[in-house]
Order: C-alpha cells, then structure tokens, then sequence
C-alpha cells in the first residue's frame, strides 16, 4: 500500500554478522518466528533480527547474502500464517513481502539502521526481501476482547477472517487505481502479477478458513449434536455451506490470479458477490453456534486429577 508520510528510523535488533557467529546472534532483541515447511508441513523455528518501523514489525530474507532465498522465506509464501516469538510475548502474524517501491524504502531504512544488511544486499543479485508481520486486526468498532467462553473464540477467529476479507479487498481497490495512474503516466503499472499483499491475505483467509471448518466438522458439531440431536438440521445446512464456501475459495483464488488483466467492474461485482456470501454464511454460523457455546468456558479446563490412594503403612 502507498506511504504518505516517512516514517522515522527504525529500531533494529542486532546488526548482522558478515559470517554466522551464534555469540553475536544472542540476547534479548532476537525474534523468533514459526513457519509452516512449503512441503512437510512441519513446524520450523527460526531466529531472526526483528526491525520496528512506524508500528510495522519487520523481518529481512537476508541469508547473508547467499544466492537463495532462505527457507523461511519460502515457508511464509506457501504458509502466510505465521506465529512470532519476541521477548516474552508470542502471537500469531500474517507474513506479507513488501513490493517495489514500498519494499526498497523499507530496505533502507533497514540499511541505516544495520548496515550489515547492505553489505549481504551487495553479495547477490537477488532482492532482499523484506517481510512485513502484521498482528491480527482487531474490530474497528471495539477494543480487544477477553476471551472467557469458546463463543468468544468463534468471533475472535471470524472477526479475524473478515479482516483478512477487508485487507484483500482494499489492497484490489489499490491495486486498480495503481493501474489508472499508470494509463495516466503517473505512476509504473502494477504488472500482470497477483500482488505479494493480495495474495499473502487471500491465502491466510482461505488456509484459515478451511481449518477453522475441519475442526467445526470433525470435533466441534459432532459434540454440540450429542448434546443437542435436534439441531440436526442445522448441522445439515452448515456442512452443506462448508461445501459452498470452499467452492467460493476456489473461486476466490482464481479471480484474483486473473486481477492484472480483469475489467475493473466486473471484478469488483464478482469480489462482492462471492465476500458477500462468505461472510453471510459466518452471519449464519455465529446465529446458530453461539447461543451454544455462550456457557462452554475457553480454554477447556484441564480434566480433574485423580485421587491418589493413602500409602499404606
């Protein structure tokens, strides 16, 4: 997205070493971020030197200056969702490379800040990427929840997804008016390409989304059914509907692949309608589901302890 204002230096972590050396990587000011493997799906733990820019939190693809990118980096393109370790907080991020412009400005910043990164960027002919961790957004409308009941939890991951919806459809808006200055001479063309920001958003809310309703279809409705048979046709409908939103996913996919060449009108309606019935069919889930699970504290208590027999004398 387009910086109006600049932004002030920014706070690095430790300066990188021009060779690995495990004493100068130590300490306080080391992130520790969590990708998912591109292909073994495995956990994989990672430190890496965090930069604040402006309340942006920022990690650099440097691999001191190898040819490749690090394996990291290619995690977070296959796996947006990513968890961030920093001092002793811990949250979940969504991974998002900077483009162009955007990316070279944060570049040198970083560069002012830790001038061993410019020393890595000269080794390669390769750009490196600089990675934006975003927190999860909060309700505009309202200040963080508490999180007591796992009715909460349901809102707190959907208000997470109608965010992700928001992000992919003001960063098209960005994208579509890129183009128009572009037919003006004001600006470069956005190129052909799926932007890295629509892209990263649109797959951290269809990953999340297909998650979120595997776990509803195999744990959460069979529970609520045992409790409630007479809800069965509810259960009914919503299954159906994690049919048809998984469809829309694809759908959703697909249109934004086709963005660099789309008429922006037609996209737009099509964006609408298919954010339209992906979020109608949350409206629908938080109808039936939370009256539910108001009384179901989160997280589970943990089950009770059994008690020990007396020793025998």
């Amino acid at each position: 997205m387009p910086e109006h204002k600049p932004a002030p230096e920014l706070t690095p972590g430790p300066t990188p070493a021009p060779t690995p050396a495990p004493a100068a990587t130590a300490g306080g000011d080391l992130l520790l971020l969590t990708t998912k493997g591109a292909r073994s799906g495995r956990d994989v733990t990672t430190p890496l030197a965090p930069f604040h820019d402006n309340g942006r939190l920022l990690v650099v693809g440097s691999n001191l200056g190898a040819p490749h990118h690090p394996a990291w980096y290619h995690n977070l393109l296959a796996h947006p969702i990513v968890r961030v370790q920093l001092g002793s907080e811990e949250f979940q991020a969504v991974a998002v490379p900077a483009e162009g412009a955007r990316r070279d400005r944060l570049f040198e910043r970083v560069v002012r800040a830790a001038p061993g990164y410019g020393d890595h960027q000269s080794r390669t002919t390769r750009i490196l990427p600089v990675v934006v961790l975003e927190r999860p957004a909060a309700d505009p409308d309202e200040g963080p929840r508490e999180i007591r009941t796992l009715a909460d939890k349901v809102e707190e991951v959907h208000t997470w997804l109608r965010a992700q919806l928001r992000h992919v459809q003001a960063e098209t808006e960005a994208h579509f008016a890129a183009r128009a200055a572009a037919r003006q001479g004001a600006a470069p063309h956005p190129g052909p390409g799926l932007g890295l920001q629509i892209r990263q958003h649109c797959l951290a809310f269809c990953q999340s989304l297909e998650f979120h309703h595997t776990s509803e279809d195999a744990h959460l409705f069979p529970g609520i059914a045992r409790h409630h048979p007479h809800l069965g046709a509810t259960f009914d409908r919503l299954r159906d509907e994690h049919r048809t939103v998984a469809r829309i996913q694809g759908e959703l996919v697909g249109l934004l692949d086709g963005i660099g060449a789309a008429d922006p009108r037609r996209f737009r309606a099509e964006l609408h309608r298919m954010s339209g019935e992906l979020t109608a069919h949350l409206a629908y889930e938080e109808e039936a589901l939370l009256p539910l699970l108001a009384d179901v504290p989160w997280p589970p208590a943990p089950p009770p302890t059994a008690p020990q027999a007396p020793e025998r004398g």
